[in-house]
């Protein structure tokens, strides 16, 4: 992107703003009944760190997402859509503490929702 139009990434506050809001943001998502128990055995740190490289690539940074494929990671664990809508809500919550626009949080939500079928295999709501 040119200096005229900064990336998502920049204009959400860039790499520091991006490693603070997932802090917040996985605070939200392993205190929530529904959401913690899919990360009971998952390192938290490392959770943290791919999370904030995902996020970061995914909103045009200069981060290169190191992770495996999202389809390979998120694979059996039963997560729905249900589950998803229920992590994007945490998601636009902490967006809206951290004081983004309602323009970029629409922005980010739009991208994070094109991997919906990757994170949940097209599973819908749960029985």
């Amino acid at each position: 992107m040119s200096n005229n139009h900064p990336t998502l990434f920049k204009r959400i506050g860039g790499e520091q703003v991006v490693a603070e809001l997932i802090t917040e943001f996985y605070d939200r998502i392993l205190t929530d009944p529904e959401l913690k128990t899919f990360f009971k055995y998952t390192d938290r740190a490392k959770l943290q760190r791919m999370q904030s490289e995902f996020f970061s690539a995914a909103l045009d940074g200069p981060i290169t997402y190191t992770g495996r494929p999202l389809s390979h990671v998120h694979h059996g664990r039963g997560i729905t859509k249900h589950h998803l809508g229920l992590f994007v809500g945490h998601l636009i919550d902490t967006l809206q503490n951290f004081k983004i626009t309602e323009q970029d949080i629409q922005d980010i939500i739009n991208r994070i929702n094109t991997y919906s079928d990757e994170i949940t295999g097209g599973v819908g709501q749960a029985g």
